[in-house]
């Protein structure tokens, strides 16, 4: 018997977002459109797996640790974000129009602003574990599955710019409010565990939301001057961007 398209939409945003082989095809379109509704418990998952690497190779020191545990990352998801992430830099740092910033995200060379981004990413990523260091494995499983609620958000409040006859996210971005409520529910969860077992404060979790609904809006408001909507490469880029967003926030928050 066939699961419903809201339970079948887990192992379809795992097949979307990793490698990990969890078979499941063909998915419907029903099951696609739920997908998104399961980001953040896929990237939970992801940060789950990521920090009991840390765990294991902690006594090597920090930053180490924040080495390895990124590289499992990219390992894990086949760099798919980071790949949309030097798309949408190379097309909204490279492209004068919209049919120029289409172009270039076609266009499969990672160019300087492309380089430049994945760079600083993955830099300030590591740079921030090894800041947080004790709480770096609470840190990776917050941020992993906090940092994909904005994608989601952005599909409900943004149209799919991406033409029809080249777009390969479609089915997926097609998520409503009803995926995004329940996206949203994912790093509720979370944070709230993590409070009540004195991991993280009120303060830190308030902030960690501040930046992801931050980056949320300067990334939507940036999207729609460019091209008037969202892409799958933005939306990889948005979850990059709050991914770093959300440990920052938390790295400040802690202080001292």
């Amino acid at each position: 018997m066939r699961a419903p398209p809201v339970l079948r939409g887990a192992r379809a945003a795992t097949t979307f977002l990793t490698r990990v082989p969890v078979g499941g095809f063909p998915y419907a379109e029903a099951d696609w459109r739920w997908a998104a509704a399961w980001f953040p418990f896929v990237g939970a998952g992801l940060g789950a797996a990521q920090a009991a690497v840390w765990l294991l190779v902690d006594r090597s020191g920090a930053l180490v640790a924040a080495s390895v545990t990124v590289a499992l990352g990219l390992l894990l998801t086949g760099a798919f974000h980071e790949d949309g992430l030097a798309d949408t830099a190379d097309a909204l740092g490279g492209g004068a129009d919209r049919a120029r910033v289409f172009e270039i995200l076609k266009d499969s060379r990672v160019g300087s602003f492309g380089a430049a981004a994945l760079v600083v990413v993955l830099v300030l990523r590591i740079a921030l574990l090894a800041r947080l260091d004790a709480a770096a494995p609470v840190a990776l499983v917050l941020t992993q599955c906090l940092s994909r609620t904005p994608p989601i958000w952005l599909m409900v409040a943004l149209p799919y710019a991406t033409p029809s006859a080249v777009s390969r996210s479609r089915p997926v971005a097609q998520a409503a409010l009803p995926q995004a409520l329940v996206g949203s529910v994912w790093p509720a969860l979370a944070l709230a565990a993590a409070h009540l077992a004195g991991a993280l404060s009120a303060a830190e979790a308030a902030a960690m939301l501040a930046g992801a609904a931050a980056v949320s809006v300067v990334c939507g408001l940036r999207f729609r001057a460019r091209v008037g909507g969202i892409t799958g490469d933005f939306l990889g880029a948005t979850q990059q961007i709050a991914d770093c967003a959300a440990l920052l926030a938390l790295a400040i928050a802690r202080g001292g």
